[in-house]
């Protein structure tokens, strides 16, 4: 069994963290957040030790530094680079959420810390994960041919988003870097590296541009926005549409991401998963996008 500390606790995407912690057959023995409302700890490790404050959280860190395997980081973007240079000072091995870093630049710094520690670092890519993601990398990817793509990812938000942290595009990267990194990294990941990219619009809560890939041409669509949903899907009521069109034809993947954290945690714990390295080159792209 593996002994996790948890660094993020109260946030939205913390709990997933949790729970693959909970379904790995592995234990959370601290965690910690500013806010200290944490009742969701009861549902997964009640026995939890709950630090408000990081230095006295470091100091558990010290403490205990030699039983405990791994750091799990899930606080805002911006802070992705202390926390993991942190963990890694202690010789522990991370596991970040995603984007791993807002920039190229961090990565080196965060690599850097890598290369000098025994941890290493895993991030979540959990789109990789995904069966039908899976399967088109299967049959089309790298196949000699060079494709069209469309990509379209409507993910609606409430007025609270523009509020919090991940409506501050200092701390979140904005839409590109926080909503679209994931589908940046699966493009490539299955259809090349980066050819050329040009964005046509980019705001607070939409962007779209294309993307020339070494075997796919991509014209993607990001939005927040309600009103960009069609019309059957706000009919049964949901608020998320993804949806990639290759060669003409169609592949609607808007369900099955709720237990993917637990399958890259698994795969993270199996002694593979995905670093610094693999996570690099969207990173990069979305750099581009934003100059």
């Amino acid at each position: 069994m593996k002994k996790f500390v948890l660094v993020g606790a109260a946030g939205y995407i913390a709990e997933r963290h949790m729970k693959a912690i909970k379904e790995t057959g592995n234990d959370l023995i601290a965690c910690c957040d500013k806010f200290d409302v944490m009742g969701r700890i009861d549902s997964y490790f009640p026995e939890a030790e709950f630090f408000a404050n990081f230095n006295y959280f470091e100091k558990f860190l010290k403490q205990h530094q030699q039983e405990i395997d791994y750091v799990s980081i899930c606080v805002p973007n911006d802070l992705h680079l202390f926390y993991t240079r942190v963990a890694l000072s202690y010789e522990l091995n991370v596991i970040c959420e995603k984007p791993l870093a807002l920039t190229t630049s961090e990565l080196t710094r965060m690599k850097e810390a890598e290369n000098n520690s025994k941890g290493d670092v895993r991030t979540i890519l959990q789109v990789r994960y995904h069966p039908a993601i899976l399967e088109i990398k299967k049959q089309i990817g790298n196949n000699g041919k060079k494709h069209h793509v469309h990509l379209e990812y409507i993910t609606t938000r409430g007025k609270w988003y523009y509020k919090s942290w991940k409506g501050d595009v200092s701390k979140s990267g904005g839409v590109l870097m926080n909503i679209g990194i994931h589908f940046f990294d699966m493009l490539i990941w299955i259809f090349g590296d980066v050819v050329s990219c040009k964005i046509h619009a980019y705001g607070r809560e939409k962007a779209t541009g294309t993307i020339d890939l070494e075997h796919a041409t991509v014209h993607w669509n990001i939005s927040l926005d309600y009103d960009d949903l069609p019309k059957e899907v706000k009919a049964k009521g949901q608020r998320t549409y993804r949806s990639i069109t290759i060669d003409g034809d169609e592949l609607e993947f808007s369900n099955g991401f709720t237990n993917l954290h637990t399958v890259c945690y698994q795969d993270i714990l199996n002694g593979n998963g995905y670093g610094i390295t693999d996570i690099w080159k969207s990173i990069e792209l979305v750099n581009m996008l934003q100059k």
